[in-house]
């Protein structure tokens, strides 16, 4: 069983309460589709400028996820058609996650729920 950490954004706190990403992990659909079965290791709400994101990816680690996703709504944005890569709440996913995954030694992987069609989950090492 695979132990996995997600990270949210402050943008969308008030309005999600992750129960599509929590369902998504826990039928290993959508972003988790690559694990066996999967465990919560715990959430983190990342705050703009994104500054301690690497230190969560590090927490999560150290509280034994082997692994990080970070919420779709990061980087896709729902639109009448569906979920469309592009305008989501941080311009800087790529960036955060890249540097958390290098300096954490953990994969970062951006994808959980409402993935876009024809999106594979990138996932950072």
């Amino acid at each position: 069983m695979t132990k996995i950490g997600m990270i949210r954004c402050e943008k969308n706190e008030n309005r999600c309460p992750l129960t599509s990403c929590i369902k998504s992990h826990d039928q290993t659909v959508q972003g988790f589709s690559g694990y066996d079965e999967c465990s919560l290791a715990g959430v983190f709400t990342c705050r703009c400028p994104g500054d301690n994101f690497t230190e969560m990816v590090k927490i999560l680690k150290a509280k034994g996820a082997e692994s990080v996703h970070v919420v779709t709504c990061s980087f896709s944005k729902k639109e009448r058609d569906g979920w469309k890569i592009g305008n989501g709440f941080c311009d800087k996913i790529d960036e955060l996650a890249r540097n958390a995954a290098s300096e954490a030694g953990i994969p970062v992987t951006k994808g959980t729920a409402h993935l876009p069609e024809g999106y594979t989950p990138e996932v950072f090492k």
